[in-house]
């Protein structure tokens, strides 16, 4: 008789994964472990823990990550400003390596050799699992069901309804929605026409801006050291900041993102994304920085920036790089400190102020009141030094025309 294989899936309770349990039972002939996240997504998880089970998983097992996702991942992507083609804040993709942390280290536990997850052969994420796995430990094998059985979604609903394999979509709601505390990402159905107006039942945190508050509303977020601590002068965790900026965020209409995105396997991409409180602490974030960083690190770390994102969503956030570079926005978070006041109304925000005892800024320097302490004299010898290789350059050229 000979020893049934063990399979360690990450397990998200919808479409894919719930018929990749018995899939992977039948195919591998094989015993699935279940593997579920707490990233804030506010499912009720016990019963996502019970449906593994009621469809055959060997055991279930759910980890409460709310914390270490948000300090050890989007925080350094908050200091780092990561934000991919300047518009999605990289909620799904930053808890990828986390889940592939967690699936390694079930499977060493449980003497598994195979991992595996519902990611298609379309998206990113099977990237950035499979990388990040490769990275804890090279000797486990992936397998990527979704990849390999090529159903439609229609075809796949078909199958799982036929075999009892309970669902949350249908063929008339086919969404696909991935949700953790940084951020709600939906796509399929109807968003797949680019030019389609996202229906409003799509959304879930946030209110249409028509129907929000006539009134708006106004925020205080402090930090110390770059950590988001003080909310409206009171000490929030992590954790309870994230949520209470969603939920203020989103009763303003704020945090809705419809984009385009260019995939990593090629593709472009209509996204959905609703995220509130991500949006209002990475420009919070930005803006205390400014008032506190020199110009050429504010100028330099623009260009990190962008390198950094596209590290998080090409799925190599288990890199030398990336730990070179938290190294470096972690130096200059532990001057951010401050507080940066925000007006919301009707899905816009607007930072109306800021301030911080390491402030750059000068009043003195910087009024053309009375009390100004410019030396404007010296303007014309900076400006002649400043552009003298420019000068020099256009004598040159018209002696070369000549």
């Amino acid at each position: 008789m000979s020893k049934r294989k063990k399979i360690v899936l990450a397990y998200s309770g919808g479409l894919d994964t719930s018929v990749a349990i018995r899939w992977l039972q039948e195919k591998y002939d094989a015993d699935v472990y279940a593997v579920t996240l707490d990233l804030g997504q506010g499912k009720d998880l016990d019963g996502v823990q019970k449906k593994a089970l009621s469809i055959g998983a060997k055991e279930a097992l759910v980890f409460d990550v709310r914390e270490e996702f948000l300090s050890k991942y989007v925080l350094p992507a908050l200091w780092a400003n990561a934000i991919y083609e300047k518009r999605y804040p990289l909620a799904t993709a930053l808890s990828r390596p986390l889940i592939a942390k967690y699936l390694v280290q079930v499977a060493e536990e449980k003497g598994a050799t195979y991992i595996a997850h519902g990611c298609t052969g379309k998206g990113n994420d099977q990237v950035r699992i499979e990388v990040s796995v490769a990275a804890l430990n090279p000797d486990l094998q992936i397998i990527a069901p979704a990849r390999i059985w090529g159903w439609t979604r229609e075809e796949e609903i078909e199958w799982a309804h036929a075999n009892g394999i309970p669902v949350p979509v249908t063929v008339d709601s086919p969404y696909s929605i991935d949700v953790n505390i940084w951020g709600r990402s939906i796509e399929c159905g109807v968003l797949e026409d680019p030019w389609a107006e996202p229906p409003e039942d799509i959304y879930q945190w946030t209110l249409s801006p028509e129907k929000a508050p006539d009134e708006p509303a106004t925020i205080e977020i402090g930090f110390e050291n770059g950590i988001p601590k003080l909310l409206k002068g009171q000490f929030y965790s992590l954790v309870n900041m994230v949520e209470e900026l969603n939920t203020i965020g989103g009763s303003q209409g704020f945090g809705r993102v419809d984009h385009v995105e260019n995939r990593l396997v090629g593709i472009k991409s209509r996204e959905i994304y609703e995220c509130p409180a991500a949006l209002l602490l990475l420009d919070a974030y930005k803006d205390l920085e400014n008032l506190v960083m020199p110009r050429e690190v504010t100028h330099f770390k623009s260009i990190l920036e962008e390198k950094y994102s596209l590290m998080v969503y090409e799925g190599l956030w288990f890199s030398p790089l990336r730990e070179a570079l938290d190294a470096f926005m972690q130096k200059i978070a532990d001057r951010v400190s401050g507080s940066i006041r925000i007006k919301l109304y009707k899905g816009n925000m607007q930072i109306t102020g800021r301030k911080s005892e390491n402030s750059l800024y000068d009043f003195a320097l910087a009024t053309y009141d009375k009390g100004d302490r410019f030396d404007h004299a010296s303007a014309e010898g900076f400006i002649k030094l400043w552009g003298l290789p420019t000068k020099i350059d256009a004598i040159a050229r018209k002696k070369t025309d000549q």
